[in-house]
């Protein structure tokens, strides 16, 4: 190796340079870092609180309802509409509500039992491509954008209800949850639901009516889904069918099991005329048609079930089931 001051030769120059060479080429046997101890690039600014299965889950879940909301609204506007997933991602709320236009339709919808609201924004092309097919027109969008009346709201506002309606399907592995339409609005200045630094899953919705296309974006923040975040794996979401037609058994025979049914015992009957009905006074006599040794009749709604007999019980009128009915027809 030279010292400093010397003068390099023509065989250390080219030696130097082939170095250099091999290292622009990868030619050098360097050790790569092992992948457990290596640093790792942090956002502080937006930690990951949703993994790529979680936000694929919510894709597949979103593309099930966008199939249910898809057969809703055609039948609704009498109209082809198509609603497909574009993409599921994570962002921070301040992300979200910078990317809103003015105006713009905004439905906080609340999840009971779960904490907080989610945020459907949908275009207002799209919102007043639905407006023309309620009112009876071929649902085109406005040329220029504008402020809704109150008049819209209160038809949008009916409308994203029913659409709500569609989300307990596809989120019954996951989470069990009613949604309700908390309010609308179209200035994104009151959009502030939950800070702006947290961290939330968005998931877009392309949409189309007609010729008029648009999108519905659905804000998920991340303290909403904390409680079921870890059942958004398709462990939970795609549940065999053995399992599930177990656990629908059983919830139907837990309901049945659980129904009012009314009840009547009928010790007997009697046709008599209108005249004699007018007539009737304190003190007179109807006969009936049944014998006094004869079992009553006990009615399960509209049919005859059992026979029994009159009694009390615990100072009270009772039954006493003596039987099955010789038949089951209505009464």
């Amino acid at each position: 190796m030279a010292k400093i001051g010397d003068v390099l030769s023509q065989s250390e120059i080219d030696r130097l340079l082939k170095q250099l060479e091999e290292a622009d080429s990868g030619a050098f046997n360097v050790t790569p870092p092992d992948p457990k101890t290596a640093a790792k690039r942090y956002d502080f600014k937006m930690p990951s609180k949703f993994s790529k299965e979680q936000l694929r889950t919510l894709e597949i879940i979103f593309d099930n309802y966008a199939r249910l909301v898809s057969s809703f609204l055609s039948a609704y506007l009498r109209t082809t509409i198509n609603l497909d997933v574009a993409a599921a991602t994570q962002t921070n709320y301040r992300e979200f509500s910078n990317s809103m236009f003015n105006p713009v339709i905004l439905a906080f919808v609340n999840l009971n039992p779960l904490k907080g609201s989610i945020v459907l924004e949908i275009s207002p092309a799209i919102g007043y491509a639905i407006i023309d097919r309620i009112l009876g027109g071929p649902g085109f969008g406005l040329k220029k954008m504008r402020d809704f009346s109150e008049i819209e709201k209160v038809l949008l506002e009916r409308v994203v209800s029913q659409m709500l309606l569609y989300l307990v399907e596809p989120w019954e592995n996951v989470a069990q949850f009613k949604p309700r339409l908390e309010k609308i609005e179209t200035n994104p200045q009151f959009a502030q639901v939950v800070p702006p630094t947290e961290i939330v899953a968005l998931v877009t919705l392309t949409a189309k009516i007609g010729v008029v296309e648009g999108f519905m974006n659905f804000c998920l923040p991340n303290m909403t889904l904390s409680p079921v975040v870890e059942r958004l794996n398709t462990k939970y979401w795609f549940e065999s069918p053995e399992d599930k037609e177990e656990a629908w058994q059983q919830k139907v025979e837990d309901r049945l099991e659980n129904a009012m049914v009314p009840v009547s015992a009928v010790i007997g009957t009697a046709r008599i005329t209108v005249s004699d009905f007018i007539s009737l006074q304190v003190g007179d006599i109807i006969p009936l048609d049944s014998h006094i040794s004869q079992d009553m009749v006990v009615l399960i709604g509209d049919l005859r079930k059992f026979k029994g007999k009159p009694g009390l019980s615990k100072g009270r009128y009772a039954v006493r089931i003596t039987g099955p009915a010789e038949t089951e027809d209505e009464f």
